[in-house]
This record gives structure tokens, C-alpha cells and sequence, in this order.
């Protein structure tokens, strides 16, 4: 057992980036496997920032006093008072000096923004996590092995580096998933809950809402029933019950909540934030009312508060699929109009939406 020594050396090692790839992979799998554990790391990682933002502070007031006892004030009052034009030879005597302290509040400010994460998005310790699987840390099922795939659809041979959830926006093949799990992708393919596997083409995604929109392209898909459930253009409200279907494993999975912020991460007003139970895999999937209407795409989570999660609003989703160029579409996307969710019970809701909903497997 590791002493308190060892493992605050460690959890160092690891937020000053001192780890190998594969060390820093065993580390973070332990931080989702050991809820205790993640919270060391968190609370060590709050302990540093103090500390720096101490130090900064502390190293700022000191600069600012040397600076001040640079400047004759008695002198520059006589100055002032002797001729209003001698502003100008203040400025050039004095510029130096304000530069420097202005410099020195800049990067203080933009360091401690960098160093809670703020600054840069791609900040390993960043509060925002997406939810994308690494599907070569996570043991596979004897379901969902290549081998059960349809041989005709010429899907690759080995496991897919990264999967996510889709799901059906017509009936004719398109889906939607977070651009973040299609990322830097070389080929995609969805399954179904049966098993059944389609190769997906990419043609059109939004960075900046976390949105791409996916064709299916396999000559073995045959079109789906009509959707089941519709998509919200208005917001939806504050305190309302909601859920999610999703893949953060091999098998479906369910998971129910609240709408608890109209606004997402850091006050996005793209999306809402909603406390609701949600792992790497999730990203992609539906967020449902209790009337069967889409009102967004589970898109991440809080990584240092508990059921804080997040998802792109629908009516976001909806603009992009307005913003496609219709000459880059094989048929169009006919958005379903007739909610048949509607007056069904939580349980029937799930069995009627369970073939919509697909895991999206990407290929590096």
C-alpha cells in the first residue's frame, strides 16, 4: 500500500505532466475506478492552486511596492501643479515603470487562469471532461466483438479506438453524434442493438457546438421506421424531469435526472447543465423530456462536482442541419413532426426509442 508520501508524489508527477502516456492512462483509469482516490486528486490539485495563487499574489505585491518607491510623488504633484502640459514628461518618465506593472498584472491574470483551466480547454485537469470511450482501456463483451459485425460491411479487422453514442435523425440513415467522438477519425461505423454494423460517412460537423451529423452509406442498412420521438425548438425548463439513452458500455444504458441550469459549462448559453448520471461513452446520445421530445445531445460533465453534466440544446442541432448544403446531401433529412412518445410510460418510451439509439465506433 502506497504511503501518503508516495501517493502525493504521484498525483504530482501526474498534474505537472511528469508521467509517461502509459503511466498517465493508468492513472486516470484509476481515477474513475476509485471515487476516494479521484477525490485526493482533486482536493491535492485545489491545495497547489492555493498555493500558487498565494505566491503570485504575494510576488505581485512586492513588485507593485518596488515600482512605487520608484516614483517621487512630492515631485510629481510640484509638477503637476506648476503646468498642466507637464503630463506629457510624466508619461515619459513614468511609462517604463506603469508598463511593467501592467505587465506584471496581465500575466498574473492570464496565469491563473491557465492554471484552474480556464484559459486553455485542453488543459488536463480542466473541470469539463468529455465523453467519448476509449474503447482499448475498457474490456468488451462477447456481444460486441468484431466478429459478430456483418462481414459484408468491410468494417476494419481490429477494435475501434474510441466509440460514443448516435442517434437517428430521419429514417433514412442520418444520425447525430458530438463532433468531439468523431474527431481526427479515418473511418466510422455505428451498431445497432442487434449487432448489426453500417460504415458512416461524416458530412457535416460544427466545432463549436459539438455537433456532427453522420450518413449511413452501407448498401446492408435498410431504412428505419418513422422516429418515434421529435425534436424541441423552445428551451426547456428549469427543475424538469429528464433522461438519456446511451453506450458507456457494450450493453444500452439508461439514466434519469433533472434539468438543473438553462446555461452549460461556464455559463454556454448553447447548452443546458443537467444532474443526471453520465460516463465516457454517453457523449452523443439523446436528452429526453418526459414527452418524448429530443431537447439536446449529452455532451460532457463536471469532472469536480458530482452530477454535474451538460448537453448541446436542440434547437442548436436543429440550426445546424439547416446549415447544410443541400447539393452535399444524398436525400434529405426529413425531421419527424409526429411525437408517438407522447402518454407513454417511462419503460415504453425506452423499448419504442431502444432501435433509434446506436454506438459509434471510430477508427484512427
Amino acid at each position: 500500500m502506497k504511503s501518503e508520501i508516495d501517493l502525493i508524489k504521484e498525483i504530482e508527477a501526474y498534474l505537472f505532466k511528469e508521467m509517461d502516456a502509459k503511466q498517465a492512462a493508468d492513472f486516470e483509469d484509476e481515477r474513475i475506478s476509485n471515487p476516494s482516490f479521484d477525490k485526493k486528486v482533486t482536493e491535492h490539485f485545489n491545495f497547489l492552486q492555493s498555493l500558487k495563487s498565494y505566491g503570485d499574489k504575494k510576488a505581485l505585491k512586492i513588485q507593485m511596492g518596488k515600482i512605487h518607491e520608484e516614483i517621487d510623488l512630492d515631485a510629481l504633484k510640484e509638477e503637476f501643479n506648476k503646468a498642466p502640459s507637464k503630463i506629457i514628461s510624466f508619461w515619459r518618465k513614468t511609462k517604463r515603470s506603469l508598463a511593467v506593472a501592467a505587465s506584471i498584472a496581465i500575466l498574473f491574470t492570464l496565469s491563473t487562469l491557465y492554471f484552474t483551466g480556464q484559459f486553455d480547454g485542453q488543459n488536463h485537469v480542466s473541470n469539463y471532461s468529455e465523453l467519448k470511450r476509449d474503447m482499448e482501456t475498457i474490456k468488451r463483451s462477447q456481444r460486441a466483438l468484431i466478429n459478430n459485425i456483418n462481414s459484408s460491411s468491410n468494417q476494419p479487422s481490429d477494435n475501434s479506438q474510441y466509440g460514443g453514442t448516435g442517434f437517428a435523425l430521419s429514417s433514412n440513415g442520418y444520425l447525430v453524434t458530438n463532433y468531439h467522438v468523431v474527431k481526427g477519425a479515418d473511418s466510422v461505423y455505428v451498431q445497432n442493438g442487434k449487432g448489426e454494423s453500417f460504415k458512416v460517412e461524416t458530412i457535416y460537423i460544427d466545432p463549436t457546438y459539438d455537433i456532427a451529423i453522420l450518413q449511413i452509406i452501407d448498401p446492408l442498412f435498410k431504412n428505419l421506421s418513422p422516429l418515434p420521438y421529435t425534436f424541441k425548438k423552445s428551451n426547456a425548463d428549469l427543475g424538469e424531469d429528464v433522461y438519456t439513452i446511451g453506450y458507456p458500455k457494450d450493453d444500452i444504458v439508461y439514466g434519469k435526472g433533472y434539468l438543473s441550469s438553462s446555461t452549460g459549462y461556464g455559463g454556454d448559453s448553447t447548452a443546458y447543465q443537467i444532474s443526471i448520471p453520465v460516463n465516457p461513452g454517453n457523449s452523443g446520445g439523446p436528452l429526453m423530456d418526459n414527452k418524448g421530445n429530443v431537447i439536446g445531445i449529452v455532451s460532457g460533465k463536471q469532472t469536480q462536482a458530482d452530477g454535474a453534466a451538460f448537453a448541446v440544446k436542440s434547437d442548436f442541432l436543429l440550426k445546424c442541419i439547416g446549415n447544410i448544403p443541400q447539393d452535399s446531401l444524398k436525400e434529405k433529412i426529413n425531421i419527424n413532426k409526429k411525437n408517438t412518445l407522447a402518454g407513454l410510460n417511462r419503460t415504453a418510451q425506452i423499448k419504442k426509442m431502444q432501435d433509434y439509439i446506436f454506438i459509434v465506433k471510430v477508427y484512427n
